[in-house]
């Protein structure tokens, strides 16, 4: 038996897969400190709200209706047209239901948008997406179905107070030209926590414009909902705006329910893939968060719940590591939103993915940072970095970290 092209490119091993790979394993096995994957936090205010919603669904039938039926291509109408809606409301944005598409998770939106961007074009030449910094999100990286469709640039670095640094955009270096098919960045960043700024923003929005391509913006993490952010920004969209949302991290990732919001040619195109590819969106995701959004609660608990548990998990985070950690080597990427810490040690003597099969032996799942530098030349940098959930427990987060803290401090000893 023999693959296609298609087979032998997508049967390769993945740091996305492996990432997944270590969450089903790790929540199979007893004892492992789960600091990698991407699974939101359990929040207990948020699961007993989760568990009414349903309940409810259940007593009005709405929610065996939507586990019974398929929904359209482009995904549930009610849902649809209560997030233009809001939207409108919220941002004054001019969409209508005719400017939003849902998909199976925002990870397969990505795989549709890149390749309906990048790649082989009808008059033969190759165009690429361009990420504006690395590091960013591994799960991009391999979802092209034609090879080397990424191109990104090292950002410059801004050191803080606190050992404590920050990415920004190094336009300086950045080219945009008719090798480009759409600029995409995720803010808030997964990885680093990044939030880019609004100038930041506008610049490429400005970029995006001159050249006739559009911006995505993966909002995953992002305003209004679910709000993992702690730095005030403006919500950003236009009609050369691509944004993507999703529910899980709102706490439902087990839903699948990705949101894309764009010019109507692009949610026809999405539209039209979801048919082919697979029928239809799921149905349970948008019926909970329509509950949510016509009972009024989406916004208020993205705010009132979601954030500032997010923000107080981070910051006992960086208290337990810098306490643990105290060579002046050692860096955290200033946490402005998402679910991650970037952590940076300077002057390693080993690459962090030696030090993740450290980690992993011992029982501590993390995610090495070479996966999320991709589309760019090799840079040191990008072997001394790693991503660490901050949402567990207490107790794992203190176990987790002072098993980090020894293996780096035996790495850096060898140096002495």
């Amino acid at each position: 038996m023999s693959f296609s092209q298609f087979g032998e490119k997508f049967n390769r091993h993945s740091g996305i897969t492996q990432l997944m790979d270590d969450l089903n394993d790790g929540l199979r096995t007893p004892g492992a400190l789960m600091l990698g994957g991407g699974n939101p936090a359990q929040i207990p205010a948020m699961n007993d709200y989760f568990e009414n919603a349903i309940k409810q669904l259940i007593e009005q039938g709405d929610f065996v209706d939507a586990l019974t039926n398929y929904d359209g291509p482009q995904g549930s109408d009610r849902f649809v047209k209560n997030l233009a809606k809001l939207l409108q409301q919220e941002f004054n944005w001019p969409i209508t239901e005719k400017n939003i598409t849902l998909t199976n998770g925002s990870q397969s939106a990505f795989f549709y948008l890149f390749n309906l961007f990048a790649g082989k074009q009808p008059d033969g030449s190759h165009k690429k997406i361009l990420l504006p910094l690395a590091p960013e999100y591994c799960g991009y990286a391999d979802s092209g179905l034609d090879e080397d469709i990424f191109i990104s640039y090292h950002p410059d670095i801004e050191y803080l107070d606190n050992r404590q640094f920050k990415y920004h955009v190094d336009f300086s270096q950045l080219v945009v030209d008719d090798s480009v098919g759409a600029i995409c960045v995720s803010r808030p960043t997964n990885p680093t926590g990044n939030v880019l700024t609004d100038d930041e923003v506008a610049h490429l929005d400005e970029l995006a414009r001159a050249h006739d391509v559009p911006l995505i913006i993966d909002n995953a993490y992002g305003t209004p909902f679910p709000n993992i952010l702690f730095e005030t920004i403006t919500p950003f969209w236009n009609d050369n705006t691509i944004l993507c949302m999703s529910l899980s991290k709102l706490g439902l990732p087990g839903v699948r329910c990705g949101i894309v919001i764009g010019d109507e040619d692009v949610i026809s195109a999405l539209t039209n893939l979801n048919g082919i590819i697979s029928l239809a969106p799921a149905s349970v995701g948008p019926k909970i968060a329509s509950h949510m959004i016509e009972q009024g609660d989406l916004l208020p608990l993205s705010r009132d719940v979601i954030t500032p548990f997010y923000q107080q998990k981070s910051q006992q985070a960086i208290q337990m590591l810098q306490q643990a950690i105290p060579d002046e080597r050692f860096r955290i990427h200033k946490s402005e939103g998402a679910i991650f810490l970037w952590l940076w040690f300077d002057e390693l003597p080993i690459s962090t993915k030696e030090l993740y099969q450290r980690l992993k032996a011992r029982g501590v799942l993390v995610v090495p940072g070479e996966y999320f530098f991709f589309g760019t030349a090799d840079w040191p940098h990008a072997h001394q970095c790693l991503r660490m959930n901050y949402v567990q427990p207490q107790e794992v987060m203190e176990k987790g970290i002072a098993i980090i803290a020894e293996e780096v401090s035996i790495a850096y000893s060898k140096t002495l």
